[in-house]
């Protein structure tokens, strides 16, 4: 009997120091997959721009100079871009509501909070302004905005939300919408921001297609944009490219199909109206974004076609073109703006536009942490490079070879 429980026994510590063994290897080898990920997507992000504009962020922006750490579980753009939309917190912000009449007799609806109790600047006249561009079919409840006012307001400026027509639940009153590439709404809402507060210097901040209005307008305007600096998230700098991105089967299922309901759905809601200049009933058969701007975009605004639209849209051929400070930010794993599109060689050619790429982050999302709910990478940079602007304006003017009198 002792001599078959011996056996008994010595068979047991045998298999468990298989067991053991194999455990051992099997969490070796996972904690060595696991640090190989984390080494590769733990970088310091990439800095295109002029010397001079680089030694400015770096001194006054030292997030550029971080290692970027996405969030461990959330692999590639794709899952970021999801995980963001779904989990990302919404900070409460009460605004103050405000309708502009255009010249065509529409109406555009801006949501301001003015921040009155800035102990940074109290006097209202000369309160910096942050104006804020919102996404394709985003408006000032997005959480990517709500996130950036919250930012912005910390440090003691006013933010103001300029909603895209019919984005922000008020009527639309001319069949008349918006695109990315026709910037005259945001020409009347800086010229309207700038009569309030004349005295009072205008940061744009641009998310995605808001981003590729802002840019495309800064070109457009140069030295008289009524602006002392931009900033982009997100942007498809071509919007050919990013279409065929946004149109391979997982991108299409995950993506393209939900912002085209979006788009559908805020047609048929101004129906009567728009009824007057397009066949709504087309227009809601549309399955991408690109059916849907070659049916309804590209033929409201005058185009022979989407593709002429899409080229006339894309923002990096035109950045020569712009006077102000800009930094944008870009993950190279972003669904929505393939990294082929980015315009690096004409951004190094440029004294004052600096784009920050990073390896991951997806659109709109630069998840960071365990539990990636609160402050992400992108609002942190937007907080830093906001107030290096409007902190030391003479200093960033300097370091992108801009005159006094340009921006004044």
């Amino acid at each position: 009997m002792r001599t078959m429980s011996l056996a008994c026994l010595e068979l047991w510590r045998t298999y468990w120091e298989c067991v053991s063994g194999a455990n051992t290897v099997f969490i070796c080898s996972v904690t060595a997959a696991l640090y190989y990920l984390w080494g590769r997507r733990c970088q310091t992000p990439a800095l295109v721009s002029s010397k001079a504009f680089s030694a400015f962020l770096h001194t006054h922006c030292p997030v550029v100079s971080e290692c970027f750490s996405p969030t461990l579980w959330c692999w590639g753009g794709r899952l970021q871009t999801l995980v963001c939309a779904l989990l990302k917190t919404r900070p409460p912000v009460a605004y103050r509501n405000e309708l502009i009449r255009m010249v065509d007799g529409g109406q555009i609806s801006l949501d301001w909070v003015d921040n009155e109790a800035s102990m940074a600047y109290p006097e209202s006249s000369t309160r910096p302004t942050v104006l804020i561009l919102p996404g394709l079919t985003g408006n000032s409840q997005r959480s990517y905005v709500l996130h950036a006012i919250c930012q912005a307001t910390r440090h003691g400026y006013r933010c103001v939300v300029f909603n895209n027509r019919g984005t922000a639940g008020e009527e639309l009153l001319t069949p008349v919408t918006y695109c990315a590439a026709s910037t005259s709404d945001l020409e009347h809402v800086v010229q309207h921001v700038k009569g309030l507060y004349p005295h009072a210097p205008v940061l744009g901040a641009g998310v995605s297609l808001g981003g590729m209005i802002l840019l495309n307008y800064l070109a457009h305007k140069g030295a008289s944009s009524g602006m002392v600096a931009g900033f982009t998230i997100s942007v498809p700098w071509d919007a050919l490219k990013s279409s065929v991105s946004m149109e391979e089967p997982l991108n299409w299922l995950l993506f393209n199909t939900y912002l085209t309901r979006g788009l559908c759905r805020a047609v048929a809601r101004h129906r009567k109206v728009l009824e007057k200049v397009v066949d709504i009933d087309y227009v809601l058969k549309a399955r991408t974004v690109r059916e849907f701007d070659e049916r309804f975009t590209a033929l409201l605004f005058g185009y022979k076609s989407c593709t002429d639209y899409y080229k006339d849209a894309s923002p990096g051929k035109k950045l020569p073109k712009t006077a102000v400070p800009i930094l944008c930010l870009n993950a190279a794993d972003d669904p929505f703006s393939p990294q082929n599109a980015f315009p690096l060689t004409i951004i190094q050619s440029l004294p004052n536009v600096a784009l920050l790429l990073t390896a991951h982050g997806g659109h709109i999302a630069f998840l960071q942490g365990l539990f990636p709910r609160g402050e992400s990478y992108m609002e942190r940079l937007f907080s830093q490079f906001v107030r290096a602007v409007f902190e030391h304006p003479r200093e960033i003017k300097k370091a992108c070879g801009i005159e006094e009198e340009e921006t004044s």
